[in-house]
């Protein structure tokens, strides 16, 4: 029985219409739903995600939906302001403050009094602002810089960032008054990798935009193209997916992309996962056990892709009326003996592939043990005389997973 998704509710749908948000992903909807929900309420609020994740669209969303919407919204982006002008953009300053000033300015919190600021990149801002900040979010009060006077804006504070705020705060970047000040209410925003299909709905969208805006012949996806976008990481998220697609509708305009030219945009140090390389009857002891690691990881993984195909296709004949079940073989039974490690390393797999099934509502994926990961890591280091550089790239890590890794298993 082909299960249908409960239809949006219509503010959403408003919503997705009035700021060209694209995408049907659950995560997508319940952020959406949660930043409507708190809108007509007058607390602060901080959105969380990636970079490049489309934080940007939540203020405004709040905004609108909120009885501030007739007052003005601004939004400021706190990493691109040099440390030394900062609190004037914010606050103001008096004539003769500083060099410069030559005439008295109001600040963004005294332009935006009775409506709602946007602050982008919140984690940038240097600690003597956050500590200016924290006093108008607990009582609306501030002074122009060179001033002694006081006054007061009322303006609702909608915040997002795309750092670790709990590590912030426990490196001393962050004040943790002020974080808890500005997250009264967070909303999430997932990652483009997690919202499944909705990455074919976006790179139609820019595809067709693009050709449109400079009147060139559109450009389509192969199945394989297709494939590869919901198995590819997307680091930059929806920038990076666009940026890529107005490309490719430039060089390859008219035409059908197939896997091989998608590839060929994708940067290198940024590839999709592969399953492990034999090796050879010539290749050391210490690379032959190397390869077996990588079998056992992906060999696991593909058992489970295998499982999830064959439940993918009994699904379909039931749909079509035809429906034949035929137990799994024994070679293809997975066995979970160990609790899922949420730091293992095992490849990425993507949430939801071409045909909208969820793996991860499938079954998890299994991952290997933390004494065989330990293992991996050790006898990885020692291949590599201890340079973590060239560990981490040969287990197709991170640096900085490489170090946490090091650091968890004590193999400093």
């Amino acid at each position: 029985m082909q299960i249908i998704p409960p239809p949006e509710p219509p503010e959403v749908q408003q919503a997705k219409m009035r700021f060209g948000i694209v995408g049907n992903a659950p995560d997508l909807i319940a952020a959406i739903q949660r930043a409507i929900l708190v809108a007509p309420i007058d607390i602060s609020v901080l959105v969380t995600g990636e970079s490049g994740s489309g934080k940007e669209f939540f203020p405004k969303i709040i905004h609108q939906f909120s009885p501030r919407k007739h007052n003005k919204y601004i939004a400021v982006n706190c990493g691109a302001i040099p440390e030394g002008t900062i609190d004037s953009e914010l606050f103001g300053h008096e004539k003769g403050a500083f060099t410069s000033a030559v005439s008295a300015r109001k600040g963004y919190f005294e332009e935006a009094d009775g409506g709602t600021i946007f602050l982008d990149e919140v984690a940038e801002l240097p600690l003597p602002t956050q500590a200016r900040l924290l006093r108008v979010l607990e009582t609306g009060e501030f002074m122009k810089v060179g001033s002694s006077v006081i006054q007061r804006t009322n303006i609702r504070v909608v915040a997002a960032t795309n750092v670790d705020m709990h590590r912030a705060i426990r490196e001393g970047r962050f004040r943790e008054d002020l974080y808890y000040r500005l997250s009264g209410v967070q909303i999430p925003v997932p990652p483009l990798r997690d919202r499944g299909n909705d990455i074919l709905l976006l790179a139609r969208k820019f595809a067709a935009d693009f050709a449109e805006r400079y009147k060139l012949p559109g450009i389509t996806f192969s199945q394989s193209a297709r494939e590869l976008m919901l198995t590819y990481r997307w680091p930059g998220n929806i920038r990076q997916l666009k940026n890529i697609v107005e490309q490719i509708a430039i060089f390859d305009a008219g035409n059908e992309v197939t896997r091989e030219q998608l590839l060929g945009y994708i940067p290198e140090n940024e590839t999709v996962y592969t399953p492990a390389r034999c090796s050879d009857s010539s290749a050391s002891s210490a690379d032959h056990s190397y390869g077996k690691e990588r079998e056992m990881l992906f060999s696991m993984i593909f058992r489970m892709q295998r499982e999830i195909d064959r439940l993918r296709s009994i699904v379909d004949e039931k749909e079509s009326g035809n429906a034949t079940v035929e137990p799994l073989p024994v070679a293809e039974e997975i066995t979970v003996e160990q609790p899922r490690n949420p730091h293992a390393i095992i490849p990425y797999s993507p949430v939801e592939d071409i045909t909208g099934l969820s793996p991860r509502a499938a079954s998890a994926a299994p991952a290997i043990s933390a004494t065989d990961e330990r293992d991996i890591i050790r006898q990885a280091l020692e291949r590599n005389d201890g340079r973590r550089k060239a560990t981490a790239k040969e287990l197709n890590i991170s640096e900085r997973t490489l170090y946490r890794k090091i650091k968890e298993y004590d193999l400093e």
